[in-house]
């Protein structure tokens, strides 16, 4: 030790304010350093802890405890998700008993087997959302107290708890419309590959790809029924299934021509041709009473929109002479 202290003096000479400075900042750096290898041996036992932990509790999702409350609430929504897929969108093996929602949703193009669990949720939570919101932001933006203001929120609520129902039926709405403009080239083209020796499922094949640019959504449920053929059900179930995903008379029809024609061993080309122009009549007929029934609508806009405007400019003359005495 004495040598040390004399190395130290040889070096820094009487200087002995340096030479302790210089050892207390040796003692603090040696200080720190074990304290930070301590601190990450601790920190390496933990990881390694956690994940033995993890591993041994598998029924905890994510690695979270069972007891958590994040864990808790997943663990409830997903019961009531499966409660509700259960009792609202149950189906028998022939797809008749299906129940109304889950028969919507799926003419909406909605296939999800969860769908209606996710509908009721939404819809509950829109209209407790916008209830709130109203509750809390309408004396803000618009003044409104008492009566006023939870005639207000009730309305809100009506609107969150309608709102699904509206958009679901106006996707049906424009999905039926699309699938009824497409049935009749659907049908045309399926006489085309009919009389070009195809087979019922080569052409449904061939038809389906042929519609996608123009029919996405007739396309969709045609490459469906293409499926299911492939997995083993009978061309006549899968056009019933067709149907019933359409929600389209003409559809079911379809499906009951080939089975019929099919089971009586007639020409399926001719009944083809035969449905096909009565496809094209019915489009046809669609157009003229759209075409007949404009001149009734066009009506009532016609007096609130321009009527008022002709008689003001016939007889704003008349008035200013009047009210002039220059008449």
């Amino acid at each position: 030790m004495d040598s040390v202290l004399d190395l130290f003096v040889g070096m820094f000479g009487d200087s002995s304010a340096m030479m302790l400075g210089l050892l207390v900042f040796l003692a603090v750096g040696t200080l720190t350093f074990s304290a930070m290898a301590g601190a990450r041996v601790r920190a390496s036992i933990k990881r390694r802890a956690a994940g033995i932990f993890d591993e041994s509790q598998g029924g905890a999702r994510g690695g979270q405890s069972s007891h958590s409350l994040r864990y808790s609430s997943l663990e409830a929504l997903k019961k009531l998700l499966e409660y509700t897929t259960k009792h609202y969108s149950s189906t028998n093996e022939d797809n008749k008993d299906m129940k109304v929602l889950r028969r919507r949703l799926i003419h909406a193009g909605i296939f999800d087997p969860r769908a209606v669990a996710y509908f009721f949720l939404a819809r509950t939570a829109l209209a407790i959302g916008l209830a709130i919101a109203t509750f809390l932001f309408a004396p803000i933006f618009a003044s409104v107290q008492g009566s006023a203001l939870w005639l207000l929120v009730g309305a809100a609520g009506i609107a969150g708890y309608v709102g699904p129902s509206m958009y679901i039926d106006k996707r049906i709405s424009s999905r039926r419309q699309e699938h009824q403009a497409g049935f009749p080239d659907f049908m045309d083209l399926m006489v085309v590959c009919a009389d070009s020796g195809l087979s019922m499922e080569a052409a449904l094949d061939r038809v389906g790809r042929e519609l996608g640019d123009s029919y996405p959504s007739l396309c969709a449920n045609i490459h469906m029924t293409n499926l299911e053929i492939r997995a083993g059900r009978t061309l006549t179930e899968a056009l019933d299934h067709l149907g019933d995903r359409l929600g389209l008379e003409e559809a079911r029809s379809f499906a009951t021509l080939i089975q019929q024609s099919a089971e009586l061993g007639s020409s399926i080309t001719s009944a083809l041709r035969v449905y096909s122009d009565d496809m094209r009549h019915k489009r046809l007929s669609r157009a003229e009473e759209k075409a007949y029934a404009l001149p009734a609508k066009l009506s009532l806009p016609m007096m609130i929109c321009i009527f008022p405007v002709i008689f003001v400019v016939i007889l704003l003359p008349v008035f200013i002479r009047l009210s002039t005495g220059h008449y």
